[in-house]
Formats: C-alpha cells, structure tokens, sequence
C-alpha cells in the first residue's frame, strides 16, 4: 500500500513564502465536478498531481481515457513543492502511472499588501522556493513517489506570458532545467508541456497575462498529457 510512503517535505533553507491560498478559476472547477466516470478495476490506474493548470486539464483526460485508464487527481490544488506529498495524495491504490508537476507556485513572488488573487506581487514580492530548494524539493519528491512502483511521468512548467502580476517572465524556462536535470538523472519520462505552452495562440490564454488556458487550450493540454500516459502505460 503507498499510503505509508506520503511525507511532508519540511523544508530548513527555503526562502520565506507568503500564505495564499491556491487560485483555481471557477469554470475549471465546475468542469471537474462534472466529469465522473466509474472506476473499472480491468484497468490500470493512472494518478495526476498538479496544480490548477492540472485541475484545468483533467476532466479532457478522463474523457479521452475512459475505457483505456481509470484516471484519478489529488484533490484540490497541489501549490508549490513546498508542500510536498500531503497525506491523501497518494491513498491505498496501485498506481501503474503517476503524472506530477510543480513549479508555478514555486517561481511565484508574493506580498502581504498586493491587491491580485494569491497575493502575487513580483516588484515587491518575496521568491516561494528559490531554485536550489526546487531542485532540493523535487528530489524528495521523486523519491516517495518511486516508492509507489508507478512509472513516472513529469510535466513541465508550463509558459509564463507577457503582463503575468507575480511571476517573471523566463523564470519557467530556468526552473524546466532544474527540474529536467533531475528526472534524466532519475531516468523519469518528461511531457514538455511548456514547448507545447510557447505554441498556443493568444485566444487559448483565459485572458491576458494569466498562466490560465481557455477550454480550448486545456484540452490541447489534455491530449498532449494521454499521448504521454499512454506511452508509459506500454
């Protein structure tokens, strides 16, 4: 069972990072709700961890597997690598495939005072993780997650555009390479979900400035992420 393999990472050197809860829009959130689909135990199993952009992307790939994978999510929002493994994320299932993802709450700059959702602020913010402890969390991470016997698949931060409040643009591109260094040394598969991200036109964007994606832009998501499950499923 991988319930005895969930830890929090407690971290001693990471920068400070301001409480906030995790934006979700809320017409991602509806679409999740609404897509259920029963658990058929000829299946295999298949877990995604990640945070709103996952969210956002999830029910298309329970739409585009039923019949192939029983798809599963943690709940809620994943957040940033501070967070680590949180008990119930991983529950009393055999997973033959985990498909994970942080970094955009890790790269995010955030103050007390700043009016936007999530309090992001990358003037006057402080950084969440710096890239030493990303790369330091990541590690821990992969760790417990190869204690399930799942195989393993990365997704990579997906783009931070033009106008974004709390993020820097080509802070994505700089902790991809962080977290690319340690899934290759880990032999981990990648889903370049960022090189998909630089293509999108400006309409697949929720709006301007936001890391969000329209539906059209999450289920283009969707089936880059079944493309890449369904390799690690053979």
């Amino acid at each position: 069972m991988v319930s005895r393999f969930f830890f929090f990472l407690l971290l001693l050197n990471t920068s400070f990072s301001f409480s906030a809860d995790f934006f979700t829009p809320a017409e991602d959130l509806k679409r999740l709700k609404k897509e259920i689909i029963p658990h058929d135990a000829k299946l295999p199993n298949v877990h995604l961890i990640g945070d709103s952009i996952s969210i956002a992307y999830t029910p298309f790939v329970k739409g585009l597997m039923k019949g192939k994978a029983n798809v599963t999510r943690i709940k809620g929002n994943a957040g940033s690598t501070i967070a680590g493994i949180k008990k119930g994320w991983l529950e009393d299932k055999t997973y033959d495939v985990i498909h994970f993802n942080f970094g955009l709450h890790d790269l995010c700059y955030r103050h007390p005072e700043a009016k936007v959702y999530g309090k992001r602020d990358k003037v006057r913010g402080t950084l969440s993780v710096t890239l030493a402890d990303y790369e330091k969390n990541l590690e821990g991470i992969v760790a417990t997650l190869k204690q399930t016997g799942a195989t393993l698949v990365w997704a990579s931060t997906t783009l931070v555009p033009e106008g974004e409040a709390g993020r820097i643009v080509g802070d994505d591109i700089k902790y991809n390479k962080v977290a690319t260094k340690v899934m290759k040394k880990h032999h981990i598969q990648i889903n370049d979900l960022h090189a998909l991200t630089t293509t999108f036109d400006k309409s697949l964007f929720s709006k301007p400035g936001d890391v969000h994606f329209s539906a059209e832009g999450s289920l283009k998501l969707a089936k880059q992420v079944v493309s890449e499950i369904e390799k690690a499923l053979k």
